[in-house]
């Protein structure tokens, strides 16, 4: 009898981890695109709810394509499926305010490729070996997968926000838990941390690599604003107040009419908001939802504060002052539980801001992941070493002034597309995202 050499044995130990959470991944990636696919009828899967957003057919084949892209005929060199439909969902090539228009697979045959699909990326995902090219090394390529379908289930999400008609999406408030008791801001020491990463497996480009960052010490707001916080804002005529506002986000509200976030409407001096297909009162303890980057800054500079830089928020949520080491999450390197943070629409709203005890930073900040994603002044960057991949599209074509960078994560974002160093971006304008923000200041304001 041959003995196994010990380290053969841990890393084919380590390749059956990484297969089990692949599949898991995929799994639970496909079970939500399919609730969001399943709860309406066909003509709301092919209408077009906002000029902002695909029809919801149109995202479910998307999914399909991207799978069959790279899973099939890029890491097991199949033939391909449908190449005739490669052009009609490529994100590219058509706007969203177009899509409606293009002859889209119906909604029957989109869910039978997105199936025929996934039941083949998943025979080639049981015999995979996760070594020999930087695609399959970690199983890279089905995690970004598995991240690509949630992040287009949280727009699909956005769509049914849209959506008008009744209730389709049902989900229980997230329980009262222990609200913060402690100051409303905490300073984060000055000093250097180690930004970004370059060992997270499924990590996608603008993600890597970890470097070295200064940051001054700086003050950041315990929890995200409230809705309450930014009434007063409202109340205090920051809409009508140009000294609050970058020029162009000043000609932006001006030029639409806007005077509150996304959604809301004052009715008999209450304001309300729709939710899903519900109307109700705005929550006054939740975090301020539906709000665009100019409407944050705005805020803030009433407020005396600014926005937090991107490496300020990223030090906030990953150093550990006492180790010296960025963590993968705030609370440690184990993946997030229900205990943590409100991830995965396992609600379909933000939990009270100062929730989530367990996922407070080692200084005392809470609800960096989770809840809202959180605007922060910088401009999405690559950074220091980056190298595109696998495709220049992913990030490298959004880098500039023209994209704001968001972090966090929302209750919209499954944990497979989120973690410390997960980057989002979006245009300064954009309000239909689960955008929320926190405020800072200067150690010497």
């Amino acid at each position: 009898m041959i003995d196994t050499p010990a380290a053969d044995k841990e890393a084919a130990v380590d390749v059956e981890k990484l297969r089990r959470r692949a599949i898991s991944a995929l799994i639970t990636a496909r079970n939500r695109t399919t609730l969001l696919t399943s709860c309406v009828d066909e003509p709301d899967l092919t209408a077009q709810h906002s000029p902002l957003m695909s029809p919801l057919v149109w995202d479910l084949a998307h999914i399909g394509n991207q799978e069959e892209q790279w899973l099939l005929r890029t890491v097991a060199g199949h033939e391909a499926i449908r190449p005739e439909i490669d052009n009609l969902y490529d994100a590219f090539e058509h706007p969203r305010s177009a899509r409606p228009n293009l002859p889209l697979l119906p909604p029957k045959e989109a869910r039978r490729y997105a199936a025929d699909v996934r039941g083949r990326a998943l025979d080639v995902l049981h015999t995979a070996e996760f070594h020999g090219t930087r695609l399959t090394e970690a199983g890279f390529a089905f995690g970004m997968i598995a991240q690509h379908e949630q992040q287009h289930d949280e727009t699909m999400l956005i769509t049914h926000q849209f959506r008008t008609g009744p209730q389709a999406l049902h989900a229980p408030d997230p329980e009262p838990g222990p609200l913060v008791t402690g100051p409303p801001e905490i300073l984060i020491p000055g000093g250097a941390f180690a930004m970004g990463t370059s060992d997270e497996p499924w990590a996608l480009d603008n993600e890597r690599p970890a470097h070295r960052r200064e940051v001054p010490a700086f003050w950041i707001d315990t929890a995200p604003v409230t809705n309450s916080a930014y009434q007063a804002f409202i109340t205090d005529g920051g809409y009508d107040d140009s000294r609050w506002w970058a020029s162009e986000g000043w000609a932006y509200i001006r030029r639409n009419d806007i005077t509150a976030p996304l959604f809301w409407h004052q009715d008999c001096g209450q304001w309300l908001r729709r939710r899903f297909g519900v109307m109700e009162v705005v929550p006054p303890d939740e975090p301020v939802l539906h709000v665009c980057w100019y409407e944050a800054d705005a805020y803030a500079r009433w407020a005396k504060r600014r926005l937090p830089a991107e490496a300020e928020w990223e030090k906030a949520t990953r150093h550990d002052p006492v180790s010296g080491r960025s963590r993968r999450y705030p609370w440690g390197d184990e993946d997030p539980t229900p205990d943590h943070a409100n991830l995965g629409q396992r609600h379909l709203r933000p939990a009270p801001a100062g929730s989530y005890p367990a996922g407070e930073s080692p200084l005392g900040v809470r609800q960096l992941i989770g809840d809202v994603w959180e605007w922060t002044a910088s401009d999405f960057r690559a950074y220091p070493g980056f190298t595109a991949f696998p495709y220049k599209e992913y990030s490298e074509v959004f880098f500039g002034p023209g994209y704001k960078v968001l972090r966090g994560g929302s209750f919209a974002v499954d944990q497979v597309a989120c973690r410390g160093t997960f980057r989002n971006w979006d245009h300064p304008m954009r309000r239909q995202i689960f955008s929320g923000f926190r405020t800072a200041r200067d150690m010497a304001t």
